[in-house]
């Protein structure tokens, strides 16, 4: 498939009908190190303006997704390759689920969606984490409400901070201990 770059992060198809190969995806694991976010994607869609949004995503296991959550979406995530932790939060940040995501052969839930208005972030455990996000569209970066009680991803020191203190968090939550509140 032959692509275009449409930022430093997205890619587009420049041909129909459109067919990925794994090596479209390895590309992307080549070129996730150069971005400041340590993510990249190919969309399938043509347009922000689109009603169904599907992309291609590569996170490296440094990205950080700041927990948020999304008034008039829904979303799901299908790994391909990788694994990662989905974090669900209450309203004051407490943890109250953690969903475990690997790809097909890994036994783990493979498949996630998310229908409701729930704060959420991911944690990474593998070196690469390759999944399809499909969510409604239009996009409008206004319909991402940003937990309060988490850092703005340019605050790379609070970001670290942060990330150390959740992955606690998340011990104490799988081992049933008390305290899983951010």
């Amino acid at each position: 498939m032959n692509l275009k770059q449409r930022s430093v992060d997205v890619y587009i198809p420049d041909a129909t009908p459109i067919t990925l190969k794994r090596r479209d995806l390895e590309f992307l694991k080549e070129k996730v190190s150069a971005t400041s976010r340590k993510r990249i994607r190919i969309c399938i869609h043509t347009s922000d303006n689109d009603l169904i949004h599907e992309m291609f995503i590569v996170n490296r296991y440094d990205t950080y997704i700041r927990p948020h959550k999304h008034l008039h979406k829904k979303e799901s995530y299908h790994v391909i390759e990788g694994k990662a932790d989905i974090i669900l939060f209450d309203e004051k940040g407490s943890i109250q689920n953690i969903i475990p995501l690997g790809d097909f052969a890994s036994g783990k839930d493979f498949y996630y969606k998310l229908n409701d208005p729930i704060y959420h972030t991911m944690v990474i455990h593998s070196e690469y984490l390759v999944f399809v996000e499909v969510t409604n569209g239009p996009f409008r970066k206004d319909d991402n409400i940003f937990a309060p009680w988490s850092p703005d991803e340019k605050d790379t020191q609070a970001v670290k901070a942060y990330l150390l203190q959740l992955k606690d968090k998340i011990k104490d939550f799988k081992s049933g201990s008390a305290g899983a509140s951010m």
